[in-house]
């Protein structure tokens, strides 16, 4: 399968005053269009640096950068980002920050097919009747609902998730990979999501790429031979457990020690 982002032979040092500190040695990956890839790995090993590549944040010191067939030297417009905090503008309303994008990259899009976008969105996760609350007004878990809305909102060809869901509760954080797959039925993206929860990785990823300590590498890549409308009973089967352990292992080998995995 053609790979939609592909990233080859990519090496990246930031600079410290003690010296040039080495991230990413040689990393290589692939995600083919409409995949969900998640990436594991030990703490400080680089996985935020990769998301910065994609997105055209950063570019790297050596390596190629390719997405959708275009090499990847600037910020993207076409990326959507959802992070562990929902950063939301206070004086908006929930449906005013959904529609923000939408003002940056379609600003000639009229406010009446905007609002028809954002507000299908909302009823989507569950949000119909919050719209017009204020981010304040909202728990944890539904603004980061609202935060999921607000990066698709535009129909980005890439969704960069870091970390979206690990400062929420254990229920809260299964619901909403639940509402992530179905949002991601309904509204077709590859995705690249930054966890370091094992369980979610399996749940929620097509493939998922353990990177070694760094400066990282590709360390191993597990296929999650799961069916697309999985539910979180799927977790709790043998071949999904299977998939668990050999993450674990594979961290660990990663860490150079055994050491203790969400």
């Amino acid at each position: 399968m053609t790979k939609f982002i592909d990233i080859s032979g990519v090496h990246h040092a930031y600079k410290t005053k003690h010296g040039p500190l080495p991230v990413l040695d040689g990393l290589d990956v692939g995600v083919p269009k409409g995949e969900f890839c998640a990436v594991v790995g030990p703490s400080g090993c680089g996985k935020s640096t990769l998301t910065r590549l994609i997105s055209g944040l950063m570019r790297p010191d050596s390596g190629v950068v390719i997405v959708d067939g275009q090499e990847v030297t600037s910020p993207r417009k076409t990326v959507g980002m959802a992070f562990q905090n929902p950063v939301m503008l206070e004086w908006r309303t929930i449906l005013q920050n959904v529609m923000l994008p939408l003002e940056i990259v379609a600003p000639g899009m009229k406010r009446d097919a905007a609002e028809a976008r954002a507000m299908h969105l909302l009823e989507m996760v569950g949000l119909k009747g919050f719209e017009n609350k204020k981010p304040s007004e909202l728990s944890g878990g539904m603004r980061q609902r609202a935060s999921l809305c607000r990066a698709i909102v535009h129909k980005p060809d890439v969704l960069i998730m870091d970390e979206p869901f690990g400062a929420l509760d254990n229920f809260t954080r299964e619901d909403l990979w639940q509402t992530m797959r179905d949002l991601r039925a309904a509204e077709p993206f590859t995705c690249v999501l930054i966890t370091h929860d094992l369980r979610e990785s399996v749940f929620l990823g097509d493939q998922v790429i353990v990177l070694s300590g760094r400066p990282a590498r590709t360390q191993f890549v597990l296929d999650v031979d799961l069916p697309a409308d999985r539910t979180i009973d799927i977790l709790y089967e043998p071949r999904a457990v299977d998939m668990l352990h050999i993450l674990r292992d594979q961290i660990r080998i990663a860490q150079g020690r055994d050491g203790e995995v969400h």
